[in-house]
Formats: C-alpha cells, sequence, structure tokens
C-alpha cells in the first residue's frame, strides 16, 4: 500500500533488555507506534523490556487479552474469543499503518516462535509492509541458566507446549533426547507426571524467568505446582552432557533391536536406550549404525563370538555400567537375546538385570515392500549350519512346507555356504507346486535394496547372498499385478 507504515514484528528476548539485539533496540527506538500484549491485569512484561529503547512522544498501543480459559462467555469459546480479540487487535495496528505510522509489535523471545505477534502477521503482512527482527528464546535463555549443553553432535532437541495431552507428552519425551517444555502455568502438574512416565524427571530442569532478576532453576521434581508461571520452561538438556541423571544403582544389560536398516525403523525406546547406554556391544557392522556419544564406549567384534560378546556385556554390567547389547532386526529372531540370556543363566551373572526391546525384523520388513506375503500363519526359518546341524534343518524345512505354511528363511547365504538354497527349493517342490511365488529381498531399508519375486521353481542360488531374506509363499499366497507394483499376499481365510 502505497504511503502505508510498516510493521515490525520485534523479537525481545527472554527478559533481560541487554539480551535484545541491537537492530530491536533501533527499531523500537525509530517506530511511531510500539504495541504490546498483556494479560487483563494490564502489566506488559514486553513493555517493561522495551522500555530503556522508548521515547516520550512514542503512541504506546497496549493490546489486553479479554479472556482466559477458565472465565469465557463467548459463542465461539475460547478460541473464538482469541479470534476475534486478533482481529480487533489488527485492526487497530491496521489504523495506523494505513495513516503511515511505522509500528513495532513487540513479541517476547522470537516473534514466530509460540508469540502472538504471528497472529498479527497472518492478518496484515500481506497488506502492509511486514519484517521480522528475530529474538533470543526463553529455550536459550533457559539452557544458558543451566550452564548446560542442549543437545550435542547427532542428538535431537525436541520443543514442546505443555498444553500437549499429557499421554502424548509422554511419548514425544520418551522419543527425543533433549526436550524443552514451554506454555506451564497450570499445566505443570500433567508435564511433571509425563516426565516421571518417560523416565526423565530425574533429568529434567525447571526454569523460571530466565535471564531475568527473578531467575529461578531447580530440579522439575522439586516444584511448587501452585506456584508455576506462565513464563517457565522444563528443559531435558542433553543426555550425554546430563550430571544429575542418577547412575543405575547396579549395572544392566539391555539387548536392543536397531530394525532391519534405515535408522526411520528403530524404535524411539531403542534409541533412547541406546542415548543412555554407557557402553555399547555388538557385531562391528550393527555398531557402526549407531551414532557415536562422547564418552560411551564401543565394543565391537566379529559375529561368529555371540557367546562371548555377551559375557563381555553382562560383565561390564556386573562392574556397574548401563551396557545396550546391539542387534540388527528383532534381537528375538536369530540374534543377541537368546546368547545373552543363556550366558547370563549362568551362576556368576545371575544377578545381573538383563532386558530385551524388540525391534522391526527383517522378515516383516521385506514382506512390507510387496504386500502381505506372511497374512496368515507362518514359520521363520534359519538356513545357517553353524549352530545347528543340516540334518535338522532339513526336517524343518520339509515339516513348514507339508504344513502349507508361508515362512521366511534368514540367514539363505554366505560366502562359505552357497549350497543350502538350491537344497532347501528342492525340499519344498516336493510338497508345494512350482508356481509357488518366492520374495527375495535384499539389503531391505538400506542403500542397495532390491526386492524380487520369482516362482519357487526358477528360485537361482546364484541370486541370493548374505544380505538377502527369502519369503516362500504357501499354496494360497497370491501375486497381483497392479498400477502402482507386483502385490504379493497369503489370505487370513483358508479353502473349507
Amino acid at each position: 500500500m502505497s504511503g502505508a507504515g510498516k510493521l515490525w514484528g520485534v523479537g525481545i528476548g527472554p527478559g533481560d533488555p541487554e539480551l535484545m539485539t541491537v537492530k530491536a533496540a533501533r527499531v523500537i527506538g525509530e517506530a511511531d507506534v510500539v504495541a504490546f500484549h498483556s494479560a487483563r491485569h494490564g502489566r506488559s512484561i514486553s513493555r517493561g523490556v522495551a522500555a530503556p529503547y522508548m521515547h516520550d512522544g512514542q503512541i504506546e498501543e497496549h493490546l489486553i487479552y479479554p479472556v482466559t480459559t477458565e472465565t469465557i462467555d463467548h459463542p465461539g469459546g475460547y478460541q473464538g474469543a482469541m479470534d476475534e480479540f486478533y482481529e480487533q487487535a489488527a485492526a487497530r495496528l491496521a489504523a495506523h499503518l494505513e495513516a503511515g505510522r511505522s509500528v513495532a509489535l513487540l513479541a517476547a523471545g522470537d516473534p514466530l516462535f509460540y508469540s502472538s505477534y504471528m497472529h498479527m502477521h497472518k492478518r496484515l503482512a500481506e497488506r502492509f509492509e511486514a519484517e521480522v527482527i528475530p529474538g533470543v528464546t526463553a529455550v536459550s535463555a533457559a539452557s544458558a541458566a543451566l550452564a548446560e549443553p542442549l543437545v550435542e553432535g547427532e542428538e535431537v532437541l525436541t520443543v514442546l507446549p505443555g498444553t500437549l495431552p499429557q499421554d502424548e507428552l509422554t511419548r514425544r519425551l520418551r522419543e527425543t533426547d533433549a526436550a524443552a517444555i514451554m506454555k506451564l502455568g497450570r499445566t505443570y502438574p500433567a508435564v511433571r507426571q509425563a516426565l516421571k512416565d518417560s523416565g526423565r524427571i530425574d533429568e529434567a530442569y525447571y526454569v523460571e524467568r530466565a535471564s531475568t532478576d527473578r531467575q529461578r532453576v531447580a530440579a522439575a521434581d522439586e516444584v511448587d505446582d501452585a506456584g508455576v508461571p506462565y513464563f517457565s520452561i522444563a528443559i531435558v538438556p542433553s543426555p550425554v552432557n546430563n550430571r544429575t541423571a542418577p547412575a543405575p544403582a547396579r549395572g544392566e544389560v539391555v539387548v536392543v533391536g536397531l530394525g532391519p536398516g534405515d535408522q526411520g525403523w528403530t524404535t524411539p525406546e531403542v534409541r533412547h536406550e541406546l542415548a543412555h547406554a554407557t557402553d555399547l556391544v555388538g557385531y562391528t557392522t550393527y555398531i557402526d549404525r549407531v551414532p557415536v556419544r562422547p564418552g560411551q564406549r564401543r565394543h565391537a567384534s566379529d559375529n561368529r563370538v555371540e557367546a562371548e560378546r555377551a559375557a563381555m556385556a553382562l560383565d561390564l554390567a556386573k562392574q556397574g555400567a548401563r551396557v545396550a547389547v546391539v542387534s540388527s532386526g528383532d534381537p528375538g529372531v536369530f540374534a543377541m537375546a537368546a546368547a545373552v540370556l543363556e550366558v547370563a543363566a549362568e551362576d556368576q551373572w545371575r544377578d545381573v538385570p538383563v532386558r530385551i526391546l524388540p525391534g522391526m525384523t527383517a522378515a516383516n520388513a521385506v514382506a512390507s515392500r510387496v504386500g502381505a506375503p506372511l497374512g496368515h500363519d507362518y514359520a521363520m526359518i534359519s538356513l545357517s549350519d553353524r549352530l545347528k546341524p543340516w540334518d535338522v534343518v532339513a526336517q524343518r524345512v520339509s515339516a513348514v512346507a507339508s504344513a502349507d505354511l508361508a515362512f521366511a528363511v534368514y540367514n539363505p547365504a554366505s560366502k562359505s555356504r552357497t549350497w543350502q538354497v538350491a537344497a532347501m527349493r528342492d525340499l519344498v517342490l516336493e510338497h508345494r507346486s512350482p508356481d509357488t511365488p518366492v520374495v527375495i529381498g535384499r539389503d531391505v531399508a538400506g542403500p542397495q535394496e532390491s526386492i524380487k519375486i520369482v516362482r519357487l521353481a526358477d528360485l537361482d542360488p546364484a541370486d541370493v547372498d548374505m544380505r538377502c531374506l527369502l519369503i516362500v509363499g504357501s499354496s494360497q499366497t497370491t501375486v497381483v499385478e497392479h498400477p502402482s507394483g507386483t502385490r504379493v499376499f497369503t489370505p487370513r481365510h483358508y479353502p473349507g
């Protein structure tokens, strides 16, 4: 609009006037109009912070929120009342802008970070020139008050509003490395319970009015719910650097499954344990999939020393370490859970706690890529004869085939085992049609993923290596060509 004034969204920082940027101070001093919000009591914290940079003769627009969630009488409820207030406030500012006056709208922290400024920006920025001046957020101020690293390296920070449902807060706190929870006040009892339910309460801090002369820092569980103001924040800082999180009273072993490849298939529960472990134990290839964390010890080994690896983990835990034994897929499926539990049954480690955390197994990952070939009863078989004789493997393949079960085949081949795939194919052909579909999944969720569907009679051992998993269909498994790709499924019903 020609001749119109300019709207400035001015971030004034967390409370200390000296934490305001030079640009913010200049714009406040030069603006024709300084606008600010407050609650119904009329005292504006933002105006108090900006006061050293204001001068006589400036027009002040005091935008007073008319409602709270406890006292409301509006046909549209709380949201309707707030929308009406923002429309009226935007109209007041628009009148100044239309008259050619510049307007500096103050925003605590940063204007586009949980701030009321954004409601004015959305209503006015298309009509008038608008510029946002970023400010120091309460998250940064609270971290500075703690003098603790907030996040480091590959750690993830999640910013959460305390107004989320308690169970959602709990879920998100379990999933992340570090967290900042804002919008406290009356929400604090639920926030505290979510911190407890997620197991993060002993790591968490409470910071009130960060950067001001009324700043207060306390352990999150030592705060009186009734005395928590809105301008406070709960921080769960970097797990690597958090010195308040108590070490376990005694060591423990947690056997975790990373899933089949992609980090997105590692569960939040497993990520949490990996972040808090003092030691990682596992096959080198799997250990390399876990981000390096400062101070965390990594004990990588060959894939053929499962019992020795289990004994090392238990011995570390016996000495007080918090040990994560790392498996690919699910640790209970042809992986480390059974090995650890078997060794842990020995008298010398009977008192060492052992927990198992599940992961997505390769069979389900491969199945998902083609549809639902394991949609009915199914079995899982390892073709490796390193830990059991081939006669046992052959008996089980024949039994599963004769029972008309779809089945997933783990460890079908390796550099030193190349003949088992053909032997399995021939055993199954004694009970199944040559047209039975076989899914060959290679490096699923990895960088070299490939999926191939062949007839059982056409299964070529040359197509199978140690990075493959096979799914052999039952007599009911169906292959359907679809515009989106080939689909394979085993129906849940069975012919009468």
